[in-house]
C-alpha cells in the first residue's frame, strides 16, 4: 500500500491538464515559492487522442472517451507524485510553529532563538524600535501647539451655542465669528436676565434661572 499524501493549507494547485505546478507561501507574511512547471506524459497523450477524435472518425473515435480515462487514472497518479515532490523541495524553506501551528517562511518570519514563529514570539528589538516610534508620535500630538485659529473652540467655548451657518443670509460660518464675513449680521448677543445676571437665549420671553419675565 502506498503510503499517505502529506499535505498544508498554505498551497495553491496550478496543475492543469499539459503539467503539474505548485505554490506554497507563509502564512505570516505571504512571501512565497513555485515549483517550476513540470509536463505531464499523460496530458500530452490525451491532447493527442482528443485531436485525432477529432480528425477521423471510426475506431479513433472513441479517442476523446480513452482520454477522459488516462486522465483519470494515470493523470491523478501522476498528479499525486509530483504534488508529494513539490512539498519535499521546498518544505525546508518553511516550518510549522508549535504554538499557534501556522506554516511560516523560515526566512522573515522565524524566530530561531524562541522556536516560535514571530506572530508568537516577535523579536525584541524590532518592537522596542517600533514601541519607541509610537510613543514619539504620542509626544508630538500631545505637545502640539493649538493654531490661533483653533482657540476659539477650545473647551471654553463649547458652553455657548456655536452656529454653522448665518441666521440671515445663511452663508455657512468656517470660525466661531461674532459677525457674519457675508453679510455683516451680529452672531452673538449679550443678553443677560436684569434680575439674577443669567445669560439669555435669543428671543426667551422668561428667564431659564430665576423665571423672571424679560
Amino acid at each position: 500500500m502506498e503510503g499517505k499524501i502529506a499535505f498544508v493549507r498554505n498551497y495553491n494547485d496550478l496543475c492543469t491538464s499539459k503539467g503539474f505546478q505548485f505554490e506554497f507561501y507563509c502564512d505570516r507574511c505571504g512571501t512565497g515559492y513555485r515549483t517550476r512547471f513540470k509536463a505531464s506524459v499523460t496530458g500530452t497523450v490525451t491532447n493527442i487522442l482528443d485531436t485525432a477524435g477529432g480528425l477521423f472518425g471510426g475506431v479513433f473515435g472513441r479517442a476523446a472517451g480513452v482520454s477522459e480515462q488516462v486522465r483519470s487514472a494515470s493523470w491523478e497518479k501522476a498528479h499525486d507524485n509530483a504534488f508529494t515532490e513539490a512539498v519535499n523541495e521546498l518544505k525546508p524553506d518553511f516550518i510549522q510553529c508549535p504554538r499557534c501551528s501556522s506554516w511560516v517562511c523560515r526566512k522573515s518570519c522565524w524566530n530561531n532563538k524562541r522556536g516560535l514563529c514571530k506572530n508568537c514570539a516577535p523579536d525584541l528589538g524590532v518592537e522596542m524600535s517600533a514601541a519607541q516610534a509610537s510613543r514619539s508620535v504620542e509626544e508630538i500630538w500631545a505637545h502640539a501647539r493649538m493654531a490661533d485659529e483653533d482657540k476659539i473652540l477650545s473647551k471654553n467655548n463649547w458652553k455657548e451655542t456655536i452656529r454653522a451657518s448665518c441666521p440671515k443670509c445663511e452663508a455657512p460660518l468656517s470660525t466661531n465669528a461674532k459677525f457674519c464675513p457675508e453679510c455683516g449680521e451680529k452672531l452673538k448677543t449679550a443678553t443677560h436676565c436684569s434680575d439674577c445676571g443669567a445669560a439669555l437665549t435669543p428671543k426667551a420671553k422668561f428667564c431659564p434661572e430665576c423665571g423672571a419675565k424679560i
